[in-house]
């Protein structure tokens, strides 16, 4: 039998063994919204020109992109400036969608792009490129950190890992704990598994290929920034897990990006 593509059961089957099936959706994505990325390219430079200035130089930057959650950004952030790790620069890069009153805090600058793009890649990429630190975290404005985060991650990283990602304790809106994330990497099941790397958990060594997909992923494309992030990052860095649940992880019924029903 074969599917819609023409494709036989076999070959796909064959594929799907040699190279994962999530190698072979982010193909079929980049097939399908490529062409979206050089005009997004071009706002991305754009909007990094409009917002440079001169910003402190820490060992790690945290950037974490909004987008109309103003009570919850405020909890991300304020986990973020709770960190054990003193040495530290939380950069917010608001979507177009206005930024509420934040901490008054040197450690913290926020930015707003001039239009909303729906695309976290390029949101945080403008925060990756408007900093200069040696490591990079990365915090979604609907969760929150343990303030040990980053001392872990970084503890990892004088160890001689380039990636480090933290378990991460999903829960419900009410509070109530669904389950926690957490596996060893290996690059086979990232490819082939359900994907157990998540953004928030995620700390690196800068590098210049170190940005997200600008692809314009919707609810409902597979893969997400995050699993194509990490599967590329990982081709030539050393990946360590830390098994610690060090993110809190709400299941967001009005996530933009991830469709929970």
């Amino acid at each position: 039998m074969k599917d819609r593509g023409g494709l036989s059961a076999g070959v796909r089957r064959a594929l799907r063994d040699r190279f994962g099936i999530w190698p072979m959706h982010e193909a079929k994505t980049k097939l399908l919204l490529g062409r979206h990325a050089v005009a997004l390219r071009r706002f991305e430079d754009a909007e990094v020109a409009r917002l440079r200035r001169p910003l402190p130089v820490p060992l790690v930057t945290t950037v974490i992109p909004t987008y109309r959650r103003p009570a919850m950004l405020v909890d991300a952030v304020d986990s973020a400036l709770a960190q054990t790790i003193a040495d530290h620069l939380v950069v917010v890069v608001d979507d177009g969608g206005g930024l509420p009153a934040l901490p008054s805090d040197e450690r913290l600058v926020a930015v707003s792009l001039s239009r909303n793009t729906g695309v976290v890649g390029v949101v945080r990429n403008v925060g990756i490129r408007l900093s200069h630190s040696p490591y990079l975290a990365f915090l979604d404005d609907d969760n929150t950190w343990r303030p040990d985060h980053l001392e872990l991650a970084l503890a990892a990283m004088r160890e001689g890992a380039d990636l480090t990602y933290s378990a991460v304790q999903r829960h419900r809106a009410d509070g109530t704990v669904v389950d926690v994330l957490s596996a060893p990497f290996d690059r086979h099941t990232l490819a082939d598994a359900d994907p157990y790397v998540d953004t928030n958990g995620l700390v690196l060594r800068r590098s210049p290929t170190v940005l997200y997909s600008r692809l314009p992923r919707t609810k409902t494309t597979i893969p997400k920034e995050d699993w194509e992030f990490v599967h590329r990052a990982a081709r030539t860095r050393v990946v360590r897990h830390i098994p610690e649940p060090t993110v809190r992880y709400l299941i967001n019924p009005d996530s933009y990006y991830t469709d929970w029903d």
